[in-house]
């Protein structure tokens, strides 16, 4: 995928959405592409998006008014999707993300892929199961929130100056991990890298890493506290990792132990 040509729009409904994870959001849009069109929707009129308001010309997003003409109802929904589908015929982007957690948008990302263009959503973990599977990417937003922060008692017995890495006895990740994340799911790892091997029987754990999205689109490692792919795969005991250097960059690869 060649980022420089590759154009994503991105469309927040923002009566469903962190305005907090704003920078979280951008930043992990842009591992796929260039968010050239920035929109939130929303009725701006009411108290609750005003957390977003100051947000908006820091990163270029553009407000888009609704207003909700019933009570207990908004049209975001609606005006999200019609302006999707105008930017999808006017060809101007090669992909969109939906930044929300609400089951309305599942029929709008399962058009837009069949439409053949690249789709990913951006929403909680509690997000219907028809959305994030109708998407090609999803990432919750739980997963970009800081996964190791330290307690405020410990800060408070730091000495000025010392780091917190010096005040907190040392854990391996997989032992901190086993606390305080959910198991990695081994099936769809197995069923991944099986689908990924050469005839050497060892795969490149990026081509894994597409396998498993497109089994699972929501897998991400750090919903295992594991920050890369590469990570995960170093704390799984029945692989192992191989580095494997091309013109100076690593491409690691993974094969059963």
């Amino acid at each position: 995928m060649n980022e420089t040509k590759f154009n994503i729009a991105v469309l927040i409904d923002g009566d469903n959405a962190q305005a907090k994870l704003i920078n979280e959001i951008i930043e992990e849009v842009s591992k796929y592409g260039k968010a050239t069109i920035r929109r939130i929707y929303g009725d701006w009129t009411v108290p609750h998006m005003n957390s977003w308001k100051e947000l908006l010309n820091k990163n270029s997003i553009s407000p888009i008014q609704k207003f909700a003409y019933t009570t207990g109802k908004n049209s975001t929904d609606s005006s999200l999707i019609i302006d999707a589908m105008d930017i999808l015929h006017s060809k101007s982007v090669d992909g969109f993300c939906i930044v929300s957690s609400d089951s309305d948008y599942t029929g709008l990302a399962k058009r837009i892929r069949e439409e053949g263009m690249f789709v990913m959503g951006i929403g909680r973990k509690t997000t219907p199961l028809a959305f994030v599977n109708s998407c090609e990417i999803f990432t919750f937003t739980e997963n970009l929130l800081p996964q190791f922060e330290i307690p405020a008692e410990e800060n408070k017995l730091m000495a000025p100056g010392q780091t917190a890495k010096k005040n907190i006895p040392k854990k391996s990740i997989a032992e901190k991990n086993k606390k305080e994340f959910p198991q990695v799911n081994l099936q769809l790892i197995d069923k991944a890298f099986e689908i990924s091997t050469n005839e050497e029987v060892e795969a490149y754990i990026s081509k894994v890493g597409l396998s498993l999205r497109k089994i699972d689109p929501s897998f991400d490692p750090r919903t295992y506290g594991y920050k890369t792919i590469t990570q995960l795969f170093e704390n799984l005991p029945k692989y192992k990792v191989i580095k494997n250097e091309v013109n100076g960059l690593n491409h690691p690869l993974v094969k059963l132990k």
